[in-house]
């Protein structure tokens, strides 16, 4: 079926309801009320297990590899980076040390694992996890389709504001305007953008990094040769992502936990052969005279002491493996004294061999251990570079599920973990990427110069962010708050200036990828607001569905449909346009609302809502399946069934609690009488929207079909079942009659388009950029895994 109607702007899912005054509209609310009871009756709070010290040891362990393989490799790149034309003064490697020191002192080890690791949701981390405990706070999210009902799950964890409270005033201010809350997302977007550029820059510099200690020994070699070898490490890296980390993960933690012990054993065996004064940088007075001894040039090095603090944001997202202290044992005792003795040993190595200043890393090696050191190198940068993709595929789950990203394909690595993920389509644009930087570059420099950029900008999202979470979630002190932003964004902006010299230099590539991420997420999340918009406005009032009668005017074929829509109120407009054309409907009527709340996961016994519609003579339900961010819809969900068992449960419920029911007695004078007329109003409604097509487009099996007359249900277009015998036979035997008959999954395939007149930024972006997304991307019915021989699409167009 096609249609073509007109988008409207809304203020949300109640803007039609009120118009209906009166005692209509009284009966509509009292047979499609909100879900609160039935959510009520599925809440049930888990209680934590404590760790015990040796298991808290061993997580800690096991965090080396997930966690900290990014972090870990810096060492690798900082100072060439930091002295891309040379070192000029021994005095400048101690007031870049000092720097180095520092750096790692306020942001990774005070700002991310002592204060920012805490703002996690339930575990989770990222801008996009920050994101969703927002909306849980405050009404920012822009589509706004949560319900009371939603606050009732077990992980839907938030605080209640005090009247008058600083927090509560900080809230209504972010939720005045829609201005605000896009400013927000905007924010948010960014970030996940810059993430999205990290998992193409990380293994790009990791590797080639690694790779390039080869010349150390063979200075003669040519670098393509190098650049090659990274290539093909790369390529062979992406190409068993699909076996994904469960498969190799047990190497993980070994690898940098031996990796760390290296460069932390070389850099004390450095700083006692070449120059122990080089401790003397933990004062912070070198900085000072760093800076004011070189200047300008100093403060655009910042650029390269950026890079020692890489990977911090990549901790932040990857949290959600391992218990918050255990993450922090591991870092404050183990990868940050690590880190700290690497780069103390290297220094101690630069100050007396001032022109190794570009493979300081691996110069500084003694011979005895170069090759042991080169292969675990190689190792660490494979997995500081596979817990960045991994993260990347996570975040792009998350934008999915927030409606900021095309729907992609999403494959189950492990049958333990089901956070574990794989996404092909990502996979390999991510792997076209690194292949590009690598070959394009060719240089750790200029790559160096591209990562620093997207590594602050993500930094400096978070901050923002964080502020809304220390006053609106924590509700901290205003002063506090002041200082924590005033300390992150003072060192984070000093370091967005210093990259800002080096655009030109590599740094405009995360702004060509962020741009191009932006563009795609902006779009796609425009489109989806205007859809729910256009839902809630075009949805069918439940007075006049009620006015058809029991058998809705119109012939009652034998099996249930479920009637998918983005409401979880109301009768969607598919609905009446679908039997305005095609005067049948089936016996059982099932609306299905698929939703994502701003949770991280809904645990099964929580995921479905079942409510009646009407009258039971009318045979009419709404499903509400609710999904968190990480919750995946696998092949073997079998999420048919699961919402039939539901159903079922709810009538077996509905019966014991009231076994004399009287929903089936509502008006049902009110009904008959008004049947004709109703039908004649609903056809008139839909014919002022615009003209309809006669064309039909569905793909319906064989089951959808009227039953044989010997079936002992009878169907006709007057007369569906005698009332008094439906009332007689049981409810549950007669919807597993209907199951049986078969099961059709109707969908809307809505087409959208610029309105004619529109300015011209507006028709590129919805007519093409987005057109060309809805094609390539997958089909919800996809998503869903809805058999192709039960699925029928109703076609319509909408103009925005």
């Amino acid at each position: 079926m096609a249609e073509r109607v007109e988008g409207y702007a809304t203020e949300g899912e109640n803007t039609i309801e009120e118009r209906h005054v009166g005692a209509m509209w009284e009966l509509e609310q009292k047979l499609d009320q909100p879900m609160d009871e039935e959510a009520n009756k599925l809440k049930n709070m888990y209680r934590e297990k404590g760790l015990s010290m040796l298991m808290l040891l061993r997580l800690s362990f096991q965090s080396l590899g997930i966690v900290y393989g990014d972090l870990g490799t810096s060492p690798l790149y900082v100072f060439y980076n930091t002295f891309p034309d040379g070192i000029s003064d021994s005095e400048d490697v101690i007031g870049a040390l000092s720097l180095i020191i520092y750096s790692l002192l306020l942001i990774p080890l005070i700002k991310y694992v002592i204060i920012v690791c805490k703002a996690n949701d339930n575990g989770q981390g990222g801008t996009l996890a920050i994101y969703s405990l927002l909306c849980r706070h405050a009404k920012v999210k822009l589509i706004p389709n949560q319900q009371r009902s939603d606050e009732d799950l077990t992980t839907y964890s938030r605080t209640l504001l005090p009247e008058g409270s600083f927090a509560a005033k900080t809230k209504k201010w972010l939720e005045s305007k829609e201005s605000r809350k896009k400013a927000l997302l905007f924010i948010v977007l960014l970030g996940t953008c810059m993430m999205i550029g990290d998992g193409i820059l990380t293994p790009a510099i990791s590797v080639l990094s690694a790779t390039g200690g080869i010349k150390v020994i063979s200075p003669k070699m040519s670098s393509d040769i190098v650049v090659l070898v990274s290539i093909i490490i790369l390529i062979g890296l992406f190409s068993m992502q699909h076996y994904g980390t469960d498969k190799v993960g047990w190497l993980f933690a070994p690898i940098v936990f031996i990796w760390f012990l290296f460069i932390g054993a070389t850099g004390m065996y450095n700083i006692c052969k070449h120059d122990t004064s080089v401790l003397k940088a933990f004062s912070p007075t070198y900085i000072y005279l760093y800076f004011k001894r070189r200047g300008l040039d100093g403060w655009i090095s910042l650029g390269g002491i950026l890079l020692s603090i890489t990977g911090t944001e990549a901790l932040y997202a990857d949290i959600a493996y391992f218990p918050l202290l255990a993450i922090q044992l591991a870092f404050t005792f183990f990868v940050f004294p690590c880190l700290l003795l690497a780069y103390c040993g290297q220094a101690a190595y630069l100050v007396n061999n001032k022109d190794h200043y570009k493979d300081a890393f691996y110069a500084s090696m003694p011979d005895s251990v170069y090759w042991p050191m080169f292969v675990v190198a190689t190792g660490a940068a494979i997995v500081g570079s596979q817990a960045t993709i991994s993260g990347t595929y996570s975040i792009i789950k998350q934008a999915v599920s927030h409606g900021c990203f095309p729907r992609v394909k999403i494959v189950h690595t492990s049958k333990k973990f089901l956070g574990q993920i794989y996404c092909p389509d990502i996979n390999w644009i991510l792997m076209v990427g690194c292949i590009a930087v690598t070959a394009s570059f060719k240089n750790q420099s200029q790559i160096g110069n591209a990562y620093g950029t997207a590594v602050v900008l993500v930094m400096l999202a978070t901050t923002l962010l964080m502020i809304l979470i220390m006053l609106l979630v924590w509700r901290c002190h205003w002063i506090l708050v002041l200082i924590f932003a005033v300390l992150s964004l003072g060192v984070e902006l000093s370091y967005f200036s210093a990259v800002t010299w080096k655009i030109n230099q590599g740094g405009w590539v995360p702004l060509i990828i962020a741009a191009i991420s932006l563009l795609v997420m902006s779009v796609w999340h425009y489109a989806t607001v205007k859809k729910y918009e256009f839902e809630v406005h075009s949805k069918v009032s439940m007075s006049w569905i009620l006015g058809l009668g029991p058998s809705l005017g119109l012939v009652r074929v034998p099996g249930i449909g479920l009637v998918y829509t983005e409401l979880a109120s109301g009768v969607p407009h598919i609905f009446s346009h679908f039997i305005t054309n095609l005067p049948a409907i089936h016996s059982v009527v099932v609306f299905v609302c698929v939703k994502y709340l701003p949770v991280y996961t809904v645990p099964e016994e929580e995921r479905f809502l079942v409510k009646r519609i009407g009258p039971k003579t009318f045979r009419m339900f709404r499903c509400v399946a609710r999904y968190g961010y990480k919750d995946l819809h696998r092949k073997d969900d079998d999420f048919e069934n699961k919402l039939l068992n539901n159903l079922f449960s709810f009538i077996r419920i509905e019966t014991m609690m009231e076994p004399a029911s009287n929903s089936s007695t509502y008006s049902s004078a009110y009904s008959l009488n008004h049947t004709q007329e109703s039908r004649e109003d609903l056809i008139h409604n839909n014919n002022n929207i615009d003209e309809f097509s006669s064309m039909v487009d569905y793909t319906v099996s064989t089951l959808d079909t009227i039953v044989p007359a010997d079936n002992r249900l009878s169907f006709s277009q007057n007369n569906t079942v005698d009332e008094e015998e439906a009332e007689e036979e049981d409810e549950l035997q007669f919807l597993k009659t209907c199951k049986e008959s078969g099961v059709v999954h109707i969908m809307g395939n809505t087409v959208v388009k610029a309105r004619n007149g529109s300015w011209l930024p507006k028709k590129i972006a919805i007519d093409y950029i987005y057109a060309f997304l809805a094609k390539i991307c997958r089909e919800n019915s996809v998503i869903l895994h809805v058999p192709h021989e039960t699925l029928l699409n109703v076609g319509q167009v909408f103009y925005v």
